[in-house]
């Protein structure tokens, strides 16, 4: 017999031989059977030592009501789904879209022509509806492909072979389908010619959603839970990240949930999850956690240093790590009135009363904190008594200098002084030992021509 168009068929064919003293009896292929739930199944039996010519009535049924079988045609959970025929020795039970509710044992009981006088095959079949007949298993046969095979929980005897799907479209017949690994694709199987209800599909993580609770804004000490999710069958295995500022992941967990007992300043920055089962592997969006903090202790700078001139102009700065930023107040210590707000602090007109102990204070709407004591104070000298230092300088150094070049001019005129007397002293005397020249150049004349001498 084909499959019908409600699904398919199983056929229940007796081989157990049920017998009464009279000689009655019905003979049982199986006791036991399975079908998948919404396919069609008839069961028969074959009697034997029975006269049609006894039978007034027959009828399958499940249970009894107040010690009597109930007839199937007449039970509301089958109605319009069972349908009796008899041909010479066998009866046939045809029941369609059978529901899990119709996991039953199925007797046929024969009323005779004798008043009281009745027979039932017992123990009758007992059938067994699954919701999932058909499941896709997966197995990786190399680092590429993986090897999808069909299952069916019921041990369906002399079936037609598999049907494969893929995306909804029968794709080819097989007992097995190779798919490549990462596939996005869903695939699915059942049995060949059957109509009836499709193995679940198998497929690949999708992308995977990440939830937060209580929410994203979180304060410091709070419980915090993220959750990784996504669409896969089988179902994915989860792994959580952190991303750090070096652009480096740190594995943190491999639940699908990540949980902070009591979350910290340190925890806030992005993370993300991973979704990966046998056929493939994604990756979530990045989720930021930002973890609400008061002010830790503020750092306070100054420009251009810590001790002043008179008349200067120096610059304070505060700055504290917050969450969310702080807003900022200047104090000078042992005043009550602030000096001045905002992150920066400037002074354009140093004096003395301005030296003293300066902090300023961090706060947000999680709490304030005060940074330490910082001493700023004013010179002994003003600036007008340095420029006036400054300026007397130079004209020390000129005079200086001068000074030295005068002595220099002055020992070298000695020296030269020294080193012309002797000369004009000889000179002197050859003059007083030849009176007949009237003067130096007449003598020196005649030293350089000698004949003229002569």
């Amino acid at each position: 017999m084909s499959p019908s168009a409600g699904g398919l068929v199983v056929f229940l064919l007796s081989v157990q031989v049920i017998q009464s003293q009279d000689g009655w009896r019905v003979n049982y292929h199986q006791t036991d059977i399975c079908a998948a739930k919404g396919s069609t199944v008839e069961i028969y039996t074959q009697r034997s030592g029975i006269r049609p010519s006894d039978i007034m009535e027959r009828f399958w049924f499940t249970k009894e009501k107040d010690g009597e079988p109930v007839d199937l045609r007449t039970d509301s959970e089958y109605s319009g789904r069972v349908r009796y025929t008899c041909s010479g020795m066998r009866c046939y039970l045809h029941v369609t879209d059978v529901r899990e509710s119709g996991s039953a044992e199925y007797k046929l009981t024969f009323m005779t022509n004798v008043p009281g006088e009745k027979y039932t095959g017992s123990p009758g079949v007992t059938l067994s509806v699954t919701d999932s007949g058909f499941q896709v298993q997966v197995r990786r046969s190399d680092s590429t492909w993986l090897e999808l095979t069909c299952h069916s929980s019921c041990v369906l005897s002399d079936h037609p072979g598999y049907a494969w799907y893929k995306n909804g479209e029968n794709i080819k017949n097989g007992s097995s389908l190779s798919v490549s690994s990462g596939s996005t694709d869903r695939y699915s199987c059942n049995l060949r010619g059957y109509s009836g209800q499709r193995s679940p599909a198998v497929y690949g993580p999708q992308r995977p959603s990440v939830s937060v609770s209580p929410s994203a804004e979180m304060l410091e000490g709070d419980s915090v839970t993220l959750t990784c999710s996504a669409d896969a069958n089988p179902a994915a295995n989860y792994t959580w990240y952190k991303q750090d500022r070096t652009s480096d992941r740190r594995l943190l967990s491999e639940e699908p949930q990540l949980v902070f007992s009591s979350i910290q300043s340190s925890d806030s920055g992005r993370y993300f999850c991973t979704a990966e089962n046998q056929l493939g592997r994604k990756t979530s969006e990045f989720i930021l956690i930002r973890v609400k903090y008061g002010p830790q202790r503020p750092s306070v700078s100054v420009c251009p240093s810590a001790e002043m001139l008179e008349g200067d102009s120096v610059t304070l700065t505060c700055s504290a790590d917050a969450n969310p930023a702080a807003s900022y107040t200047w104090y000078k210590e042992h005043e009550d009135s602030p000096r001045a707000s905002g992150q920066i602090f400037t002074i354009t007109d140093f004096t003395a009363e301005h030296s003293g102990n300066y902090y300023c204070e961090a706060q947000n709407e999680m709490g304030r904190s005060n940074s330490t004591l910082l001493l700023i104070t004013e010179s002994g000298v003003d600036r007008t008594t340095m420029i006036i230092h400054i300026t007397r300088w130079p004209l020390l150094v000129v005079m200086m200098i001068l000074l030295l070049l005068f002595c220099l001019w002055t020992r070298k005129k000695k020296a030269v002084s020294s080193t012309t007397e002797p000369h004009e002293s000889r000179e002197a005397v050859e003059m007083d030992l030849h009176p007949e020249y009237e003067n130096l150049s007449d003598m020196a004349a005649q030293r350089e021509d000698p004949e003229e001498q002569v």
